[in-house]
């Protein structure tokens, strides 16, 4: 089962992202790791110093929006020594697999990280199919052929 897609520009953005962060272009996206326990996916993203209000979450289809704003602190007046946090918007997307549930998705923000859980969906569960038999004995007892009725049983059309 997956939780994304194959993505092969990812690995070039990431590339990108660390190399502008590198030299204070740009803020880096959010830290993810990803995991399956049980019947659902779980989804750690690092958001330090975000507030709840602040993120926005959003599922298209399968692919899952994350938006998140970070403010300065220091406010007018403040003699700013070192500030080497990131601000502005970050933004990161999240294309789920078909056998992801997207309609059941919950998102919740503690501590700095915002955790997702994703169902697997019901049809992709692993069921018990029912195994019917047809075999028939050679003395014709016991077939379905030798029924009191005589009929013959009905075949079942795939």
């Amino acid at each position: 089962m997956t939780l994304m897609r194959f993505d092969p520009f990812r690995e070039l953005d990431r590339i990108a992202e660390q190399t502008a962060a590198a030299t204070g272009r740009i803020a880096p996206s959010m830290p993810m790791a990803a995991l399956r326990r049980g019947e659902e996916f779980h989804v750690y993203l690092d958001l330090p110093g975000i507030r709840s209000e602040d993120v926005q979450v959003t599922v298209e289809r399968n692919v899952v929006s994350i938006r998140a704003r970070r403010e300065p602190q220091f406010q007018e007046g403040d003699e700013v020594i070192v500030d080497e946090r990131p601000y502005g918007e970050f933004a990161r997307q999240l294309f789920l697999g078909d056998n992801l549930d997207s309609g059941g998705l919950s998102a919740d923000l503690a501590d700095g990280v915002l955790a997702l859980r994703i169902p697997v969906s019901e049809a992709s569960k692993p069921h018990r199919v029912s195994v019917d038999s047809s075999e028939t004995s050679g003395d014709g007892e016991g077939s379905p052929a030798s029924s009191a009725s005589g009929s013959a049983p009905a075949s079942a059309g795939l």
